[in-house]
């Protein structure tokens, strides 16, 4: 009877376990529909905005809901582009991203939760410049949809803020009123778009 009562719990051990994999679905990057940008305080009284061009990211959704999905976003570093060749070029270079010793920006996430409504927080470990710090995230989830073309795509806007001194990024100018060129504090919305594998 004990022998007949393992067998039964092991059966429906691996039927559970089995679910859960064929419940893991994995999302590529729509990159034609998806977009980084960030803006930064420019001499106190105004703000830069700028984006990457070149990115790339991979989610693994566990339920239909994308809750305690695994997100991982990696981002070409030399892509910046504020519109700006001679800035650009000084926003690659040692002083700031030194995309020659740091070439890709990551991010892994560590949990991701709904709050209510479309609302979630994403928590997950941010590296640039070499440094790694836990960034929270607010995500709002605009859900899904079946293209013309048979494909499910799936839309997220991501929004968050950084200090970028606390990954190194400290190069600076003082000026006469006592502020400074560059603000600490960067800004970014990531509109986020994304196909289901097959």
């Amino acid at each position: 009877m004990k022998t007949l009562v393992s067998l039964f719990t092991a059966l429906l051990l691996s039927l559970t376990l089995s679910q859960r994999v064929s419940a893991q679905v994995t999302w590529q990057l729509d990159k034609s529909h998806s977009n980084i940008n960030f803006s930064v305080a420019h001499l106190v009284v105004s703000e830069t905005s700028g984006r990457f061009k070149s990115f790339d990211a991979k989610v693994i959704s566990k339920s239909d809901d994308f809750v305690d999905s695994e997100i991982e976003l990696v981002i070409d570093a030399a892509s910046i582009n504020t519109e700006d060749e001679k800035r650009d070029g000084h926003l690659r270079s040692a002083d700031f991203f030194d995309v020659a010793k740091y070439p890709h920006i990551t991010f892994k996430s560590k949990s991701f939760k709904k709050v209510d409504g479309k609302n979630y927080k994403l928590v997950g470990d941010l590296t640039m410049h070499g440094v790694t710090k836990e960034v929270t995230l607010d995500v709002i989830y605009n859900g899904t949809a079946k293209s013309p073309f048979g494909n499910i795509h799936a839309g997220f806007k991501v929004i968050g803020k950084i200090n970028r001194t606390d990954f190194g990024l400290k190069w600076n100018k003082a000026l006469d009123n006592g502020g400074v060129l560059v603000g600490e504090e960067v800004s970014f919305i990531c509109n986020i778009e994304l196909t289901r594998k097959s």
